[in-house]
Formats: structure tokens, sequence, C-alpha cells
């Protein structure tokens, strides 16, 4: 009875927008800092003619990640006009809810999956990155293994010829879930930082073996992320 109740869409539709409102709300009252701006040109340049780029990131920190649109919308110098963000969701009911949620966040969303390798929906991807856009990806969702990525995510940089650019993000007040990602739930009133590593080309015949270099950047730049949210700060 419970479970049908959840996922009535009565119940989905309201349960987006309380998620949406507590995230802004979070966004709103969090101090944050974007480390490794360097890196931003680079992203927006993109890759090859007027390309987008892959903005990689782990499922457990996607609460956070629409922020970093909001900082480099705020970067002074950066022509972002008629660009958007487009988040790679998976069709199960929870990828559903996300979905929701990051539509009341400004986001775009694309149903599709990883798992499958980016031949499922490759051509709206690389349709929207050649336009400019973005593509948000999360290469162990939905389901995991937990940091391991799928081919999906080198497989789409390869065909697209765009960079994939790895993102972590932590709070210094937060809470985590024993999901299967051990999800993070930022918590308001707290500092918050997103960190940008070095964007990764990925060869087109090097998908496969580009991977292990994607998952290392990924968690080098969680680590990084949470170095800085534990650290005391500075007087």
């Amino acid at each position: 009875m419970l479970q049908r109740l959840i996922r009535h869409p009565r119940t989905q539709a309201m349960l987006a927008r309380l998620l949406a409102g507590y995230l802004a709300l979070v966004y709103r009252t969090t101090r944050w800092t974007l480390l490794g701006e360097e890196h931003l040109p680079r992203i927006l340049q993109g890759g090859e003619g007027a390309a987008g780029s892959i903005i990689a990131f782990w499922h457990e920190r996607l609460t956070m990640i629409p922020m970093l649109w909001v900082l480099a919308q705020r970067r002074p110098g950066l022509d972002l006009a008629g660009r958007k963000v487009f988040v790679l969701i998976s069709g199960h009911r929870d990828g559903r809810l996300i979905s929701s949620v990051i539509a009341r966040l400004g986001l775009q969303t694309v149903v599709g999956s990883t798992r499958e390798g980016a031949r499922a929906g490759a051509l709206g991807l690389l349709r929207r990155l050649r336009q400019g856009h973005f593509i948000g990806i999360t290469p162990d969702g939905p389901r995991g293994p937990r940091r391991r990525a799928a081919p999906g995510v080198a497989e789409l940089a390869a065909m697209a010829g765009v960079p994939v650019c790895p993102v972590g993000a932590s709070t210094s007040h937060a809470r985590r879930f024993r999901s299967w990602d051990r999800a993070m739930l930022p918590l308001p009133f707290g500092r918050g930082v997103l960190v940008l590593g070095p964007p990764i080309m990925v060869r087109r015949d090097a998908a496969t073996a580009a991977l292990p270099a994607i998952e290392a950047a990924l968690t080098a730049a969680c680590t990084a992320a949470d170095a800085w949210a534990t650290a005391e700060p500075e007087a």
C-alpha cells in the first residue's frame, strides 16, 4: 500500500516540489566556493567546432551539482547565452523523480543510461553537444557499482569529440544515506565547494581504455572537495 502511494504521480509531484524547494534553500544559505575555476574556459570551449562538453560526477554528489551552473553563470566574461545543461537520467521511477526535481532547479533532462552505452539515445545526446550544450552524466548511475564508470560516458565523449569534465562537490553540513552510492544530502547554513578537474579527451579508438582515468579523476575531485569542506575555515 505504502509503495503504491509513493509511486503515485501526485505523490511523486509533491515529493519533487518539496525536494526542489529544500535544495533551493540549501543553495541560497550555503557559502559556495569554486575550485579549479581555471578549467572553466576549456570546459566551455568544449570539443570540435562549437560542441559542448560532458560534465561527469559520481551519483552520490548529484544533489549539489546544479549549483555549478549557477556559479558558472555568475562568472564575468563567460558567454553562456543560449547554452543549456542536459542531465542524463534513467527511465526508472527514481529517475523520473530526480528528473522532476532537476527541472524545477532550472536544468534539462534526457532519459537514457550509461549502462547501455552511448549507442542508446546517442543521436539526441550528440545533437545537443554539437549545438554547444552540456551533458551531465553520473557514470556509476543509476544502480552502481559505486564509483565504477560504465562505458557510455567514454563512448559518448569519443563519438562526439568532446572532453569529459570531472566534478566533485561537498559541504561542511551534510547527511550520508545508507544507499548503494552513500548519497550525500547537503544541509543548510554551511560551506560548500565544487571542484573542477582537468578535462579529459577520449580518443575515438580508446574509449574503454579511458575509463580508469575518468574514474580516478572523479574520485580525486570528490576527495579534494571533502578535504576542503572538512578543513577549518581560515579566519
